[in-house]
């Protein structure tokens, strides 16, 4: 058995990761005065996992429900500093001592006073901002409508003079008559008034035609484009705007297009026709303008520094606030006893953490001066325990993989121990090729060698993943580069590393023709393919028919290892039941077919027989009588053949009858007084019921349990046929990532050698790297990864352990610098 320490080094007793750490189920009654501070120490540790035992109240019913809001409302300051820290671009500063002890009360007083702060400079600067944005719109008013009206008058002015220039030589007689009839009655002269403002561009055109139907045509409108996006006072946000001139005639028109201005949000600014006072109120907008910039800069250096002074002390007060949030929450899954001068609380811890917990209460005691010390005693209980598998930095990658597929129950075998092996070959098998085995390894030697800096660094969502798991893609690498050694590929490309071919052409053409071509001078290729497969005419078949009837014999032997593996559990828990009525008849059912498969497949490579296989096995169970002929393998094949399909077909009645019976038997037997077997008096372990699958359970439902073994025999039975072809694609895989780079090779690298150009060279080579490392230590390493995940799947669904435990969660403050958590 594996056994491997865990991260504390020597302070921790050697771990078994093939079974999960013996539980206990702890009792501590902890005074009022050092509940806050056990809590805490507890949490340090990392060893307990409390029990709610206040389930049956609602948050708000709870003893420490005023702590907890006070610590949320501390988190929500805390959120809103970093929202203005991200928009501001300020960093928080990373804290190298995270054991400074600091007051939450002062933390919540410095926490309101900033928060007050920041928000009367955020409302001061936005209401700056707002008026300097409405200064700016102002001046380009000023200057697209002082325009308009200048021109306006050069044109009246030009009109005047045209006319004058028109009276001079007409009769003095007809002069005074003239002037009579152009002389009008000043009470009748009508006068115009206009409003001026701007308009969103792609609101322009229905502004202009709703102002002229609402006003039937009785207005005149001019508009000028603004070249560049303006910022909106009332929005903040950039946007293309028009100025617009409206003039108009009557209170009842203005009245209308003030109305029509609000809709569309078109912002109104005075406006003068008179020349002087023009000149006058751009002088003046300008120079609010220029205090404006100028105010709201300091104001935004005031804000800088503020930050800054924030971000100093955010990761402390973050991880303050956040480690007070989760000692109350914990605090409030304890009970109050009847004296409500102390708290119990129950949770589970590992076996070995006993004295490291007591150690951590009496400390707690003295530090928070309690002249009540705290109790820790053990309980009895038939519940079943979580499952706790102690891990490295090594296995935990493979453990996350495992847990993937369902948590293992209390005490099972864990196929982490295997899966260390198993996964990584069987992702190297589809992705054998050790140049990319090379790449694979030095990309992961990096992620390694630096993990002491990344570990403390906010890597990206897909960095952080391969960071994680760093070290699975290292035995990824190693794998791969040694099946690529058996394949023989180096990007595709075959050397003779370890010896020259065992075989010569007979004459220049037989490359290209098949393997009759060649004579074989030399002893056997010592390790691997020889190189010679490579470029032939029968490489693909060849390669098809070794890699197919691997994955064959790959796909049995780990499904073998599964079903061994249930045995083992069966008899660690003692269950005779399992032993006889579900591992015996899956061995029969799966070797007497499938490892019968893998014999014959073994047999036909040592002797060299042209058998067919299919044949074999598909008429074994079509026509079982009839002779094999030149498929025969081995003398009274037919036989062998004959019982051992007899005795796959024994193995189905043999999984699904007896056990059921057997189990409601054993059910009857103990409500006949054999209920409650003695319990162990050493509280060195913790025994649990677990034949039977009851857990304590008073009734049995011998449908329910008969439509379970049903359902359970059949998915073995059928997924042994599936699952076995599941494994094919360690085949299919490895043939397309082959084939791939064999194209990427010869359509690309060799191609572009062809040209004799060396531009051509060059961008040929930067192409093949592209593809490379683009689709295959990309994509194939992804699709081969995802295929590995599918096979261990497929092994570990039924066969290995059952998957419905529950995983230890204990309490405490190690992942709270995580903002995901």
């Amino acid at each position: 058995m594996a056994e491997i320490r865990g991260d504390g080094g020597g302070c921790c007793p050697p771990m078994d990761l093939m079974r999960s750490e013996p539980m206990q189920l702890v009792q501590v009654i902890v005074p009022m005065e050092s509940a806050h501070l056990t809590v805490s120490y507890l949490g340090d540790l990392g060893l307990v996992q409390f029990k709610d035992l206040n389930s049956e109240k609602s948050p708000f019913q709870r003893t420490y429900a005023a702590q907890i809001k006070r610590c949320g409302e501390m988190a929500r300051k805390i959120r809103f500093f970093k929202d203005q820290m991200s928009k501001a671009g300020v960093s928080p500063k990373v804290i190298l001592d995270k054991d400074i002890d600091i007051d939450l009360d002062d933390v919540e007083v410095k926490l309101g006073e900033l928060e007050a702060e920041l928000v009367e400079i955020n409302a001061n600067n936005d209401k700056l901002q707002r008026s300097y944005n409405e200064l700016v719109e102002y001046k380009l008013v000023l200057e697209k409508a002082g325009e308009f009206f200048a021109s306006a008058h050069r044109s009246a002015t030009a009109q005047q003079s045209e006319i004058e220039s028109q009276q001079v030589g007409e009769d003095v007689l007809e002069t005074p008559l003239l002037q009579e009839e152009k002389s009008v009655d000043p009470t009748k002269q009508v006068k115009l008034g206009f409003l001026t403002g701007l308009v969103p561009r792609e609101k322009s055109m229905v502004f202009e035609r709703i102002l002229f139907r609402a006003t039937r045509g009785n207005i005149f409108i001019r508009q000028s484009v603004i070249e560049e996006s303006v910022v909106d006072p009332n929005s903040g946000e950039k946007a293309e705007k028009n100025v617009f001139v409206v003039f108009y005639s009557g209170e009842r028109a203005k009245s209308k297009i003030l109305k029509i201005c609000e809709a569309f949000g078109a912002n109104r600014y005075p406006f003068s026709e008179e020349l002087g006072r023009q000149a006058q109120m751009m002088t003046e907008v300008s120079g609010r303008l220029a205090e404006l910039k100028t105010t709201i800069s300091a104001g935004l250096d005031h804000r800088k520094i503020l930050l800054e002074t924030i971000g100093d002390k955010f990761e402390q007060w973050n991880l303050k606030v956040r480690k007070e949030k989760a000692i109350y929450h914990t605090l409030n899954m304890l009970s109050l006893d009847v004296t409500k001068k102390c708290l119990v609380g129950e949770g589970w811890s590992p076996l070995f953490a006993a004295p490291e917990i007591q150690e951590a209460l009496q400390r707690a005691a003295v530090d928070s001066n309690s002249q009540v010390g705290s109790i820790f005693q053990v309980l009895r209980t038939k519940e079943m325990p979580p499952t706790f598998f102690r891990t490295n930095k090594f296995t935990t990658a493979f453990q996350e993989i495992v847990d993937a597929y369902g948590v293992a129950k209390y005490q099972e075998a864990n196929p982490t121990v295997f899966t260390i092996v198993t996964f990584p070959f069987l992702f190297a098998v589809m992705f054998g090729d050790w140049g990319h085995g090379i790449c694979l390894l030095l990309a992961t030697m990096y992620l390694i060698l630096r993990e002491k800096k990344l570990s403390s660094q906010k890597l990206g969502d897909i960095m952080e993943m391969a960071f994680g798991g760093r070290y699975v893609i290292f035995m990824m690498s190693l794998f791969s580069i040694y099946t690529g050694l058996i394949y023989n590929e180096f990007f595709s490309i075959p050397y003779p590393l370890f010896a020259p071919s065992a075989y010569e052409c007979r004459d220049a053409s037989c490359r290209h023709a098949t393997t009759i071509g060649l004579i074989k001078t030399r002893d056997t290729y010592p390790f691997g393919v020889d190189p010679v497969w490579h470029g032939t005419r029968s490489e693909l078949p060849f390669l098809n028919s070794l890699k197919m009837k691997m994955s064959i014999l790959l796909g049995v032997a780990q499904m073998n290892l599964g079903i061994i593996m249930s045995f083992c559990n069966a008899k660690f828990f003692k269950s005779a039941v399992n032993v006889w009525f579900q591992f015996v008849p899956q061995m029969i059912f799966l070797n007497c077919l499938f490892g019968y498969l893998s014999v014959l497949i073994i047999i036909k490579w040592c002797t060299g027989s042209q058998a067919d296989l299919y044949h074999v096995m598909i008429y074994m169970f079509l026509s079982p009588m009839d002779d094999l002929g030149e498929n025969q393998l081995f003398p009274n094949q037919k036989t062998v053949q004959l019982t051992f399909l007899f005795l796959a077909l024994v193995s189905v009645p043999w999984m699904l009858l007896p056990k059921p019976f057997i189990l409601k038997k054993q059910h009857e037997a103990r409500h006949q007084g054999q209920s409650y077997a003695q319990l162990d008096e050493t509280d060195e372990s913790l025994q649990v019921e677990t034949t039977g699958g009851s857990h304590g359970h008073e009734e049995f439902e011998f449908s329910e349990i008969f439509v379970h073994q049903l359902i359970h025999t059949i998915e073995f039975v059928l997924g042994a046929v599936s699952n076995t072809a599941s494994y094919l694609r360690l085949w299919a895989l490895s043939l397309a990532h082959s084939e791939l780079s064999s194209v990427f090779y010869e359509k690309v690298l060799l191609m572009a050698w062809g040209f004799n150009n060396i531009f051509i060279l060059i961008v040929g080579i930067l192409v093949f790297i592209f593809a490379t490392v683009g689709v295959l230590l990309v994509m194939e390493t992804l699709s081969a990864f995802l295929h590995a995940l599918r096979l261990h799947w497929v092994e570990y669904q039924n066969k290995f352990y059952e998957g419905d435990g529950y995983k230890f969660a204990p309490f405490t403050f190690t992942l709270l610098g995580n903002e995901d958590e």
